[in-house]
């Protein structure tokens, strides 16, 4: 089979039909094009964020994947949201690289409304202070209305919240909360005139025709910031002995998400080093444009030091917002 590049490009995508045959393409092919279609809208351009784990360990979710649900039995830091100063630390650290974005991540089914208004207090003073700030995306579970606006208000623009998988395979993965009820979250954010961040986790135990489900729901809903992960199987969680997904697979996942999400940031977080291994920088050949750096929740990352090495070597220019071209 060949890759009509130019199509995918003009019609905003590949077909489900289309999709499908590339789950058996030829890696070089299909990577060819994946490369093809991001250069055509981004250039040599890719985004970088990070993370601080404001708030860890005894969440009430019963995620099976997750290291920080309270059903699970990890050996993971336990602690309650940071203070102001803690969080200012951490962003100041990271001022000096060009990574746009900071995501503020917290355990807990939804941030409570005294630690809600400790964030929304301290993104003010940070961003009234005249130093840089990256800007501001919120982690925080099931948000209400009132949080939503407060949050907004005091400067955060984007809302994180992955729906995980497809809404037929998420019962196998969290049964305290429904995948509408993280749906709706995602909602409400966009009614809010928030910009949302929504993806997925993958090797789970998911199909092919999962994964498919998946990317095409999350292009009908007009999703633009696709975060992907890859599991690490914890141990002490249900999933501890699920096997390690292959870079291979991994790598292919990624570029059949950017056939069908032309346009799409798509950004590899977790699982980007124990997944994809020594493979991880070809990510970009397989269509990604955007990456976590640094740390990642209960796991170490990449230091941004060698990402940026790294890009450097390949011709890629780290921006701090990426934008499409028409």
């Amino acid at each position: 089979m060949n890759i009509d590049t130019q199509s995918a490009i003009a019609q905003g995508g590949i077909s489900r039909e289309e999709a499908t045959k590339l789950i058996s393409m030829p890696e070089e092919e299909l990577f060819a094009s994946a490369t093809g279609i991001r250069e055509h809208f981004f250039a040599k351009q890719v985004e970088a964020c990070y993370i601080i784990n404001a708030k860890s360990g005894n969440c009430n979710m019963n995620c099976k994947f997750c290291s920080q649900s309270g059903a699970n039995n990890t050996e993971i830091e336990h602690y309650p949201f940071m203070e102001a100063e803690q969080i200012d630390e951490i962003v100041s650290h990271w001022a000096q690289y060009p990574v746009g974005r900071c995501g503020i991540v917290t355990a807990g089914g939804a941030l409570t409304d005294d630690d809600v208004e400790k964030l929304a207090q301290y993104i003010e003073q940070r961003m009234a202070s005249g130093q840089k700030t990256p800007q501001i995306c919120g982690s925080l579970g099931r948000l209400k209305h009132s949080a939503l606006v407060r949050l907004k208000a005091a400067g955060m623009t984007r809302l994180h919240h992955n729906l995980e998988t497809s809404e037929n395979y998420y019962p196998e993965v969290c049964t305290t909360q429904t995948w509408r009820d993280r749906l709706d979250t995602v909602h409400q954010a966009i009614e809010h005139d928030l910009s949302v961040c929504t993806g997925g986790l993958f090797g789970l135990g998911e199909s092919w025709e999962d994964r498919l489900d998946f990317a095409f729901f999350l292009k009908e809903e007009g999703i633009i910031n696709i975060p992907i992960n890859f599991l690490y199987p914890h141990a002490g969680t249900p999933m501890a002995n699920q096997a390690v997904m292959t870079p291979d697979e991994a790598l292919r996942i990624i570029a059949i998400f950017r056939h069908i999400n032309p346009t799409a940031t798509l950004r590899i977080c977790g699982g980007r080093v124990s997944v994809l291994k020594s493979r991880q920088y070809e990510m970009f050949a397989a269509g990604a444009n955007a990456f976590m750096t640094g740390n990642y929740l209960t796991i170490s990352g990449s230091g941004v030091e060698s990402d940026m090495d790294k890009l450097k070597e390949l011709g890629l220019e780290l921006v701090e917002e990426l934008s499409p071209r028409q």
